[in-house]
């Protein structure tokens, strides 16, 4: 394969750095973008060793972060963006995401090169028929009242901008959705999704926190494994203007997931958990997604590949990882 100069937003987070680790291992120049908002320059360990990597500190809301840019690149993955907004802050989600988005779109514009951006399962809302495809799966968001919905509605909208780029202008994008990835350098808050607060708490033989009553379902997809996912779709023509599911279909209750980190995880002791109503950290009336599991027909047809690891061996590996970066972070009892 053809070394190529590939431009990463969101570089010092958890895919990001995950991505620049792989694309160099693969002999590609990695340019990586990360305003350290919520990234961590320890993460970039092993990419900072490498002769064909350069960070650039910046925020991609700041067209000028992409102007400076003087170094030709041949593919753009956009991976920077504002996650759910749980706690409120629905309109950092909003702008954030747009602006962000705009500018990766308007850089591949101008140099004519492939974009891959990063969206999410959430875009698929409310449907009530799993598994979710690509292809035959409607969009069913809630009501705009709920903030829950601005992550899903802003990645929607997204998605719409990308494919109206590539219309309009002629350079092909590719589109990921991807379902929980979970692994080594996460983010080891809320923001990092149950796995890191519940391997957090078991750590800490503390009280894990389950929302709701725990039996939503979730899939849920060791890191390597989405990163085979976003590398393939970068590599191959084949993904060119494709919307592709990147996820495990192993499906588990968020219940379950407790019961599997606890006991992967072989501390001593019972499980600890307890219910918390949305109510409790959602001014307004939050809505959660009952069920989530991808079809990955569609995008192991495209890609070639698909999930390998277990959740057991992904959590294992995750924990081993986990008890040394809480140390390093400095991570109190009950999150940060």
């Amino acid at each position: 394969m053809t070394s190529k100069t590939i431009l990463v937003t969101g570089v010092a987070g958890f895919l990001g750095s995950n991505l620049a680790d792989r694309l160099l291992q693969d002999g590609h120049k990695v340019i990586g973008i990360d305003n350290l908002s919520m990234g961590h320059m320890s993460n970039l360990k092993t990419a900072s060793e490498h002769d064909h990597f350069e960070f650039i500190e910046g925020d991609v809301t700041n067209e000028s972060v992409f102007s400076a840019i003087t170094k030709d690149a041949d593919i753009l993955v956009h991976l920077a963006a504002f996650k759910i907004p749980r706690y409120g802050k629905a309109i950092d989600t909003l702008k954030i995401n747009y602006h962000g988005t705009e500018n990766a779109l308007e850089f591949a514009r101008q140099r004519n090169i492939k974009c891959v951006l990063a969206s999410t399962s959430d875009v698929y809302g409310k449907n009530p028929d799993v598994p979710f495809s690509e292809i035959h799966s409607n969009s069913v968001i809630g009501s705009s009242t709920t903030p829950r919905w601005a992550y899903a509605v802003s990645k929607l909208f997204d998605e719409h901008l990308a494919l109206a780029y590539q219309d309009a202008y002629g350079f092909p994008v590719t589109l990921l959705r991807f379902f929980g990835s979970y692994g080594p350098n996460q983010a080891l808050s809320w923001w990092g999704g149950p796995p890191p607060v519940f391997i957090n708490s078991v750590l800490n033989d503390d009280v894990i926190p389950i929302h709701g009553d725990g039996q939503q379902t979730r899939s849920f997809t060791y890191v390597s494994d989405t990163i085979d996912g976003i590398a393939a779709a970068i590599y191959k023509d084949e993904a060119n203007g494709e919307i592709l599911n990147i996820g495990s279909q192993e499906e588990v209750t968020i219940l379950e997931l407790a019961k599997r980190v606890k006991a992967v995880s072989k501390t001593p002791g019972e499980l600890k958990y307890e219910l918390v109503p949305y109510a409790s950290f959602s001014k307004s009336n939050y809505e959660d997604v009952m069920r989530r599991v991808p079809d990955v027909t569609h995008s192991k047809k495209i890609l070639g590949v698909s999930a390998q690891v277990s959740l057991d061996d992904g959590l294992a590996k995750t924990i081993e990882w986990q008890i040394k970066a809480m140390e390093e972070r400095g991570f109190e009892k009950k999150g940060s």
